[in-house]
């Protein structure tokens, strides 16, 4: 019993459920593989950068819809086995934020030297104020999703989106 105890505790470090800022800072950056971000968490809490870089075993980064409002920046740089990255709707946005109101110059997301990504999915109404998004040096990447085809998207609509270092792949 002792040993399934310690098991599912260790299993609950390397995939660990996020609903708020006191489960976030409980996360081990060495253990953790998959982190899942429910719905509506994260966005009431005073975090303004997320900062993924140390987490050198994450595969999988898991966002709900309606998270991290106050994020200004979100940093996956050099997370070498990151294989796929998927946030829900209306993420990393303000709430509330209309198009209107233009981007936020201090908003920014950078996705780079993640040799391993595979899949970045991004939903509707994430990432709306940004002023930069920039992926470089994902060359394994496959498949790029942002926003629903022939839907308002709203998807870094005032954003400097840069694709950089994507190796062609021809048969």
């Amino acid at each position: 019993m002792r040993k399934e105890a310690e098991e599912a505790a260790l299993m609950a470090k390397k995939n660990p459920v996020i609903c708020n800022r006191k489960d976030w800072e409980g996360i081990v950056p060495s253990l953790v593989e998959v982190i899942v971000v429910k719905n509506n968490c994260c966005s009431n809490d005073d975090i303004s950068v997320l900062d993924l870089s140390g987490f050198v075993n994450l595969r999988e980064f898991t966002v709900g819809d309606c998270c991290f409002w106050k994020v200004e920046e979100l940093k996956l740089i050099g997370v070498k086995c990151l294989e796929r990255v998927d946030i829900g709707q209306s993420s990393f946005a303000k709430y509330s934020y209309n198009t209107a109101d233009g981007r936020d110059d201090k908003r920014h997301f950078y996705l780079k030297n993640c040799p391993k990504l595979k899949s970045l999915m991004i939903g509707c109404y994430s990432f709306m104020d940004y002023s930069v998004i920039e992926i470089e040096n994902v060359n394994a990447l496959e498949v790029i999703e942002m926003g629903e085809l022939n839907e308002k998207s709203c998807n870094s609509w005032y954003a400097s989106l840069e694709l950089k270092s994507i190796l062609i792949h021809s048969e």
